[in-house]
């Protein structure tokens, strides 16, 4: 059998005691590593598991899925993703290429963020559609997933924006040198999407959208909330105007941020107001409701 299991959020203990059980008696352990990272290492997962893991990037998960499936069919491979296993269409491709093989699957899940995220108060029915903010280049500036804050606020619906993070990835002057490297592939060190990041992002956006005579749903004072390392001991979560995310301190990965849908509860506005930025931010501006 193939069993899909989620570690949730933080460290190496917020496995479930099932999945813990589960991958103690599997043939193969698989940590996925691409869609997110949990606060502690490999060596670390595998001195509290008791088992040797199996790292898996992108390339193996999406283009070699069979040499994780192999050998599913008369023994239990695990396949362990960090929140939960849902949380990406990938993982839904390798459950399809196993009932294609005749392999039977058992999925236990565990927290994501995508509820987690209302450890800051807004209230979690109150969110619309989920958009990913990639990291932009010199010739790549995507703003097509605006449209959905757009809707989302128009609504009333708070947006989760989910950012990029960058895990075994190779640069496009390695990809253009590959014969030259003799076919040697070198990849960019890990890098992750901070608030800071995606909220300038966001605001020069906003700046396109007025210089084309469009009206932004979003503006520097829209309400936003930046959350870091959810889940975990150290968590932090920061409220305040978009234009105060671009220079609040988070710390280190991993990063998401909220712009809410305009109107709050009162319990939203409430619990937010435990987050706000201090009036003496070098970026201070008044937030409506807090």
């Amino acid at each position: 059998m193939l069993y899909m299991i989620g570690l949730g959020l933080g460290d190496a203990k917020d496995i479930t005691v099932k999945g813990l059980e589960v991958l103690r008696r599997c043939s193969r352990v698989y940590l996925e590593a691409y869609t997110s990272v949990l606060t502690v290492g490999k060596e670390v997962l595998e001195e509290f598991y008791g088992r040797k893991l199996i790292l898996a990037d992108r390339e193996e998960v999406e283009q070699e899925a069979n040499n994780i499936l192999k050998d599913a069919d008369i023994s239990d491979v695990a396949f362990l993703v960090v929140g939960d296993p849902f949380g990406a269409t990938t993982h839904s491709d390798l459950i399809l290429r196993a009932t294609k093989l005749g392999i039977p699957y058992r999925v236990i899940h565990n927290a994501s963020i995508m509820n987690a995220v209302g450890c800051c108060g807004l209230q979690l029915y109150r969110f619309g559609e989920t958009v990913s903010v990639v990291f932009w280049t010199d010739t790549w500036r995507p703003e097509s997933f605006f449209d959905k804050v757009k809707k989302n606020r128009q609504n009333g619906m708070h947006t989760l924006c989910l950012l990029d993070i960058k895990v075994k990835e190779q640069s496009l002057e390695n990809l253009i040198n590959f014969t030259l490297n003799r076919g040697r592939k070198i990849y960019e060190p890990p890098h992750y999407m901070s608030v800071n990041q995606a909220a300038q992002q966001l605001l020069e956006i906003v700046q396109n959208q007025r210089i084309r005579g469009e009206e932004p749903a979003v503006t520097e004072e829209t309400l936003c909330v930046g959350l870091a390392r959810v889940g975990a001991e150290d968590q932090k979560i920061a409220a305040g105007t978009l234009q105060q995310m671009c220079t609040v301190d988070l710390g280190g990965p991993l990063h998401s941020l909220i712009i809410t849908g305009g109107s709050l509860h009162p319990l939203e506005m409430e619990m937010l107001s435990l987050f706000s930025i201090p009036e003496n931010s070098s970026e201070s501006q008044s937030i409506d409701g807090l």
